[in-house]
């Protein structure tokens, strides 16, 4: 399915992924956006354009000739962004408050905050050990019983977090944040709204389900049942 259109640009009911995940982060009061593209990025550029259709002002960083990693790619878009930005995977819709997390984040005072939700396994393996104040531990490659929550994928940085990350080399996101844990600087919240991503067959069905009952018309009927 991927073979010319990257995974931002598959159909979900009639429309490209990207488009629901732009009105969300509008709604959500998202007014600037910087995506990090790779893999037929020139694609996705050609249907987001400037973003004003999406009521959102959306700028390009192209992570060639080499890339990156997601962390690496990030710090190449550096320029871009502000002092603090959210960050999210562009395979992920992600239906929570955004309002709360960035009020979380700046609370903290740390140059990082993960998002985690209590996963238990159900809807992919989980990585973390939260115990509802702090992230104990985190790692997608050797998980222990006490990981009952998962990187929720939603992330706070302040630019300084990167200074971790070496320029013009591949570094994955998630080396950063075990990096940033071991040091003291990552800041976690618990969200309680499942995710959604459209990188596998599942993925997408479920993510096809919840936005059809996201703009279903309610069917609810007032009676007036006399006095």
């Amino acid at each position: 399915m991927t073979e010319e259109i990257p995974k931002s640009l598959l159909d979900i009911n009639g429309e490209p992924f990207i488009a629901h995940q732009l009105r969300l982060l509008r709604a959500s009061g998202i007014e600037h956006v910087v995506i990090c593209a790779g893999y037929l990025g020139e694609k996705l550029q050609g249907y987001v354009r400037d973003g004003l259709a999406f009521g959102t002002r959306v700028e390009f960083s192209f992570d060639y000739p080499t890339l990156l990693g997601t962390a690496g790619a990030i710090k190449k878009a550096l320029p871009l962004l502000g002092d603090a930005f959210f960050t999210l995977y562009g395979d992920s819709y992600l239906p929570c408050d955004y309002a709360v997390v960035q009020q979380a984040f700046a609370r903290n005072g740390q140059p990082a905050l993960m998002t985690v939700f209590r996963n238990d396994g159900q809807w992919d393996k989980s990585n973390v050990e939260f115990d509802e104040a702090r992230i104990v531990r985190y790692d997608k490659q050797q998980r222990s019983p006490g990981m009952r929550c998962i990187d929720y994928g939603l992330g706070v940085f302040r630019q300084a977090a990167f200074n971790l990350v070496p320029a013009d080399k591949p570094y994955d996101l998630a080396l950063l944040y075990q990096q940033l844990l071991q040091r003291g600087q990552l800041a976690g919240f618990e969200v309680h709204e499942r995710f959604y991503e459209v990188g596998s067959f599942a993925g997408l069905e479920a993510t096809r389900r919840f936005l059809t009952q996201q703009t279903r018309p309610s069917t609810d009927v007032c009676r007036d049942n006399g006095p």
